[in-house]
């Protein structure tokens, strides 16, 4: 018998003004947005935003205290948890150890009451999918941790769900393992076609995987957008300094710009109002120049650190601020050296000083 192709149609999905509290904390603090079919949406945060909170709810595996979350359109509050249409992959594997790859991977076929010709061809497909095809008749114990949350992703896909939640699924893994996994999920992710929201801390990861990122803080979004669109125009201070690294340097807003270390920059926003700011400049904007060239700064070198293609050097202006500055690696600095500073033209991303 053969099974119906993995490829699925993705759903609508919508929060709508969703609150969740525990106690007198808000964990989802009037949270709305809508993701698209077949989109990728990552919900990034430090611990305590609201992600996971936010990927339960969608779940059903908590219930919210006001607001709506929809389902093409349908309101999910009324559907139970088992035919919400749902695929879930976890941090931990939670392989049945007694039980095969492929049978791990039919489990939620046969709970479907789907027969086992189906369930054998439909698990197999699954595999193929994750590149395990090879090793259906080994054990949990027989594989990596790489190759076990393969395992759980393909267990998630197999009876082709309209959305797939994955919470942390690379956490566990070590860093060379969970980039390739990393990889794979995209890859699959767009071959099959399914909604897919992932929750990470880890600003790389949902840069690297998603069409679109929601930056969480204390239950809220603080800005949901394209990779590309959070890490060159930040709306807010705290994306700027949670997405990637930032120099938090003292400057003055004047006439729609800010004034940072004697150089006038464009504003991210601006509407910002006059007065004195924290301004968050990315190492990459900060230039190597020759050094007493004309509208530039002087620094001194504090260290510099080696990191492959890149290097990363602290240095020291003539005014006393500290800046770290991502350069090319065959630019060798020594701590000590005197350079040039020339700050860049993108528009930055201030906070107010109270």
């Amino acid at each position: 018998m053969s099974a119906q192709p993995l490829t699925t149609p993705g759903a609508r999905v919508s929060f709508v003004d969703v609150v969740k509290q525990y106690g007198s904390a808000r964990a989802l603090d009037g949270v709305s947005f809508d993701a698209a079919p077949g989109e990728f949406v990552a919900l990034l945060g430090p611990s305590g935003c609201g992600k996971t909170t936010a990927l339960r709810a969608l779940s059903g595996l908590e219930r919210i205290d006001s607001g709506r979350i929809l389902i093409d359109g349908e309101d999910v509050a009324g559907i139970p948890v088992a035919r919400r249409d749902l695929g879930m992959v976890f941090q931990s594997y939670s392989l049945f150890p007694h039980l095969r790859a492929r049978e791990n991977v039919e489990f939620g076929l046969r709970t479907r009451g789907v027969g086992a010709a189906e369930r054998r061809v439909s698990a197999q497909e699954a595999l193929d999918l994750v590149g395990l095809g090879a090793l259906g008749d080994r054990y949990a114990h027989q594989l990596s941790g790489g190759q076990q949350q393969r395992v759980a992703l393909a267990r998630a896909l197999v009876t082709r769900p309209r959305v797939l939640l994955l919470d942390e699924p690379l956490s566990a893994l070590d860093a060379k393992v969970r980039v390739q996994l990393r990889d794979e999920i995209r890859r699959i992710q767009s071959e099959v076609g399914i909604t897919t929201f992932f929750v990470t801390h880890d600003q790389e990861e949902a840069l690297a995987v998603a069409d679109r990122v929601a930056v969480m803080s204390a239950g809220r979004i603080e800005q949901l957008g394209a990779p590309e669109e959070l890490y060159t125009r930040p709306r807010t201070a705290f994306v700027a300094h949670f997405i990637g690294l930032s120099n938090v340097v003292p400057g003055v807003v004047a006439d729609g710009a800010v004034e940072v270390l004697g150089v006038r920059l464009p504003l991210v926003d601006a509407t910002t109002p006059a007065g004195a700011v924290e301004a968050f400049l990315r190492p990459e904007d900060v230039e190597l120049v020759a050094e007493g060239a004309a509208g530039t700064l002087g620094a001194v070198v504090v260290a510099s650190s080696f990191l492959g293609p890149v290097r990363r050097s602290t240095v020291r202006t003539d005014g006393g601020v500290e800046l770290i500055v991502q350069h090319r690696a065959g630019e060798k600095l020594e701590a000590g050296q005197t350079i040039g500073l020339a700050l860049g033209s993108r528009p930055v991303a201030v906070r107010a000083v109270s």
